[in-house]
């Protein structure tokens, strides 16, 4: 893991087309902007957990739901 230190209003870039923006700095927090191209996916990690993990969900299969539909 890179630890860079930035200062409210400094920013740094990810390739060429990404920039983390320090826009705020408060008690034990810190607020980012996020400029990228518009088919890059943005997400906090604990929601692409949660996606993630729904999305293995719907794969899982019924296998006595599948005979019934190979009964019909």
């Amino acid at each position: 893991m890179l630890i860079i230190t930035r200062k409210k209003g400094e920013s740094l870039m990810i390739g060429d087309d990404i920039e983390i923006v320090v826009s705020k700095i408060d008690d034990g927090s810190v607020k980012i902007g996020i400029k990228a191209p518009k088919d890059v996916s943005i997400l906090r990690k604990e929601l692409y957990e949660q996606v993630e993990q729904e999305n293995k969900e719907a794969t899982k299969i019924d296998i006595g739901m599948l005979e019934n539909i190979k009964k019909k």
